[in-house]
């Protein structure tokens, strides 16, 4: 959750997709198996929720951002703060 704010071209893609689908499939096994696992189903559900909304800010970033907009954040990133 902490790198929520960072800069989005450190995230991965692939890793994130990957930890989203690795999550869902646990939520689901936490609540199939009886008794219900309530504690391993939020964990896995406050990590699907922070892995989607990682990977909307990759694609918002890669895939909608025009390159003049990304270049615009690169400079800003770059700009020195007074």
């Amino acid at each position: 959750m902490l790198d929520l704010k960072k800069d989005p071209t450190m995230i991965s893609g692939k890793m994130t997709t990957a930890l989203c689908i690795y999550s869902m499939l646990f939520m689901r096994f936490a609540w199939k198996v009886q008794p219900r696992n309530m504690l391993l189903f939020a964990c896995h559900a406050t990590n699907e929720t922070t892995q989607l909304v990682q990977l909307m800010r990759f694609t918002h970033y890669y895939y909608i951002k025009s390159p003049e907009d990304r270049d615009k954040y690169q400079a800003s990133l770059l700009k020195p703060t007074e």
